[in-house]
């Protein structure tokens, strides 16, 4: 099964993450972002550390999801290329709770592609189908 795809798209970046798990469809959401702009083979996961967010529903957990990783990249400057995610349903919503693996930002090493100004709800999908999960949104650039 791939990771992720890019879709057409005229202005934007559409990502198409799956995975046999909802938190693997999570992973490569996370890793499509960071491929939008740069080479993540070019990412060593030198560092680890811990995201914990929540969210209302699915769409709320995978939009604040990426954004938590697009604003550590933003004010710390930091890449990330590994992702362990747990997922927890609860009465009020989702708890999101990650390890992720990277390193800092070096212009040197890490080739820039596109700038992500935001993640954005337009289009969002999240599906279970053929024994797996797919999630779609729309990277602002």
């Amino acid at each position: 099964m791939k990771k992720f795809e890019f879709l057409e798209h005229t202005a934007d970046v559409y990502v198409a993450a799956y995975g046999a798990t909802f938190e693997e469809a999570f992973e490569n959401a996370a890793l499509a972002m960071f491929e939008t702009m740069t080479d993540t083979k070019t990412i060593r996961p030198e560092l680890k550390e811990t995201v914990e967010i929540a969210g209302e529903d699915e769409y709320a957990l995978l939009y604040s999801w990426l954004e938590a990783l697009l604003l550590k990249f933003e004010v710390e400057g930091k890449l990330y290329s590994k992702f362990n995610v747990k997922i927890r349903k609860k009465p009020e919503g989702y708890t999101l709770i990650a390890e992720i693996f990277g390193e800092p930002f070096d212009p040197e090493k890490h080739p820039s592609k596109v700038a992500v100004k935001a993640v954005t709800y337009h289009r969002m999908e999240i599906a279970k189908k053929d024994g797996g999960f797919s999630v779609k949104f729309i990277l602002d650039i």
